[in-house]
C-alpha cells in the first residue's frame, strides 16, 4: 500500500507537467502569416527602404505637378535620384521660385538612392540620362527637351 501512495504524486506531477506543456503550445501567435514573404515589411528590409524612398520621390513630384506653367524661362530642372553605377536617375523640373525648398528635398533624396544602392548591391541599366536642352510649358504643365526633341 505504502508503494501505491508514493506512486501517485509522481503521476500526479508527471501529469501537471504533461497538461502545462502541452497548453502552452495554444498560445502560438495565430496574426502572424504563415508564408514569409507576407509578413510585414519591418524597419530592416529593402521593401521598407524602397517604400521610404517612393514617398519622398512622390512628395516632391506631387509639390512639383501643382505648380502651373506659363513661362518655361520661370523654371529650371535638376538631377533626381543616381543609379548604381553613376549617373541621374531622372531629371525633374521645378520652379525656380520654389528652390530654395525644393532642391535640398532633390538633394536629400538623391543621398538616400546612394545608401540605398550601396547598402543592398542594386544594380541598374547603367544608361546615361542625358540632361535636357530646354524646358517648354504645354496646356500648363511643365515638359522637358532633350537633345533629339523628345520631351520626358
Amino acid at each position: 500500500m505504502k508503494k501505491f501512495f508514493i506512486h501517485i504524486p509522481a503521476i500526479a506531477l508527471c501529469t501537471t507537467f504533461t497538461l502545462v506543456s502541452c497548453n502552452s503550445s495554444k498560445n502560438i501567435n495565430t496574426n502572424l502569416p504563415i508564408d514569409i514573404s507576407e509578413r510585414p515589411a519591418d524597419e530592416e528590409s529593402q521593401k521598407y527602404d524602397q517604400a521610404q524612398l517612393d514617398r519622398i520621390k512622390a512628395s516632391i513630384e506631387s509639390e512639383v505637378s501643382g505648380e502651373k506653367c506659363t513661362d518655361a524661362s520661370e523654371w529650371t530642372f535638376a538631377p533626381m535620384g543616381v543609379k548604381s553605377c553613376g549617373g541621374p536617375q531622372l531629371y525633374i523640373a521645378y520652379p525656380k521660385k520654389i528652390e530654395n525648398s525644393i532642391l535640398p528635398r532633390i538633394n536629400e533624396y538623391t543621398d538616400k538612392v546612394r545608401v540605398f544602392n550601396e547598402k543592398y548591391n542594386i544594380m541598374s541599366d547603367c544608361m546615361v540620362i542625358m540632361p535636357p536642352t530646354s524646358l517648354k510649358c504645354v496646356n500648363g504643365k511643365v515638359r522637358l527637351i532633350t537633345a533629339d526633341n523628345n520631351s520626358q
